[in-house]
């Protein structure tokens, strides 16, 4: 029903992707992390009509904003939520930063596990937290959490772990077994867990996304999960996205901190974006996961069979390859100017990540398929034996 291979044209739009000063046009744009698609049309409408009022004064979001929240969380994950648990925050680095705040003073020690999403290291590192890293294991590109690892650098200091799911960068949807073991550390530990699960719509098949919080009653009340429909419907200019959060206390720290910022304030088209995305737009969500699915497919199984120097393991989910080039001989420091001269295609470098992620880069896939092909190309010119 809708056309993808389409795409849209984003140059001149004062798009961060395409009209960053570097983006030249031989240069293809698969960096950060939003679509080349057109959005679905039921969210157009919404935002036309929004549009049409003619007024932008501030504005509260309606019962309709929570019910969609609600009613989305039940019909697409399982997840039974009351209206009382959802706070309004313009994007999840902003939840993360709020989240951190709310179960943690200056000083305390907070997990991540690394390699992982480069905000992580700020929002800790940027409140007077201390940040703690504990490794994934890698294997050929497959990445599990390493549970010993995890529970030996925990501490008389260390209040909360904040984990990504679907993890972003290498696409692992973690197991429901795996958020168990997790989750039964931090119980045991007394620590709280700050989830972004920000992709959690954009899952392949085959798999099935997990809220942590879902586990169980006690680890739902140490839970801050963060979620956003700018990644599944690419509404990432909008700023809507709203926090999870069972715990009454918490939930009472979490929006006296977003209150102090001057941050719980919606703008005008957020509420008429979820609205469009949740009450209408599934059967596009379920077209464009079939999509992304063809074109990481394509991706991988290309580089498998063409540049055996290269190595990557297909996502789980997200629309995000993360790809091994410590096979060749770039240095990793060099890896991003090198792709952007050599091979025309921009892409996130690996050190974004942290330190485990240099020697890799990020290529995002959420294109027309058209666009992936003359990058391979140009990848197995340089790198293939």
């Amino acid at each position: 029903m809708y056309d993808f291979d389409k795409g849209i044209e984003r140059k001149g739009t004062n798009c961060v992707k395409w009209d960053a000063p570097f983006i030249t046009p031989d240069v293809t744009p698969m960096w950060i992390a939003d679509m080349d698609f057109e959005v679905a049309p039921a969210i157009t409408e919404r935002l036309k009509k929004m549009a049409q009022q003619g007024a932008f004064g501030y504005q509260f979001l309606s019962e309709q904003y929570y019910q969609a929240v609600v009613d989305w969380m039940k019909r697409r994950h399982q997840y039974e939520l009351g209206k009382e648990e959802i706070c309004y925050v313009p994007n999840v680095v902003l939840a993360l930063s709020f989240a951190v705040q709310a179960v943690s003073s200056p000083g305390d020690e907070i997990i991540i596990q690394t390699p992982v999403y480069g905000p992580f290291f700020r929002v800790i590192e940027g409140s007077g937290r201390i940040l703690v890293e504990s490794r994934l294991k890698n294997q050929d590109g497959y990445y599990t959490m390493d549970m010993e690892d995890f529970e030996s650098k925990i501490t008389d200091r260390t209040k909360a772990v904040m984990i990504c799911n679907p993890h972003n960068p290498s696409g692992r949807v973690w197991k429901r077994e795996e958020l168990e073991e997790l989750s039964s550390i931090c119980l045991k530990h007394g620590l709280y867990i700050i989830s972004d699960d920000i992709h959690c719509e954009l899952v392949s098949n085959g798999h099935c996304h997990t809220f942590i919080s879902a586990l169980s009653e006690a680890v739902k009340d140490r839970c801050i999960i963060c979620t956003s429909p700018s990644k599944a419907f690419n509404l990432a200019g909008i700023h809507v996205a709203n926090c999870l959060i069972s715990n009454a206390e918490i939930r009472k720290n979490y929006r006296k901190i977003a209150d102090d910022s001057h941050a719980a304030e919606n703008n005008a088209f957020a509420e008429a974006a979820l609205l469009g995305a949740y009450n209408d737009s599934e059967e596009w969500l379920e077209e464009v996961n079939q999509y992304i699915d063809k074109n990481l497919d394509y991706f991988v199984d290309y580089i498998n069979r063409e540049i055996p120097k290269l190595t990557v393991y297909r996502p789980e989910g997200t629309y995000l390859a993360w790809v091994d080039f410590s096979g060749t001989d770039i240095p990793g420091k060099d890896l991003q100017e090198y792709l952007l001269k050599e091979c025309h295609v921009a892409v996130n470098a690996g050190d974004f990540f942290g330190k485990e992620g240099e020697g890799f880069v990020r290529f995002n896939l959420a294109c027309p398929r058209d666009r992936i092909t003359p990058v391979l190309e140009k990848l197995r010119e340089k790198f293939a034996e």
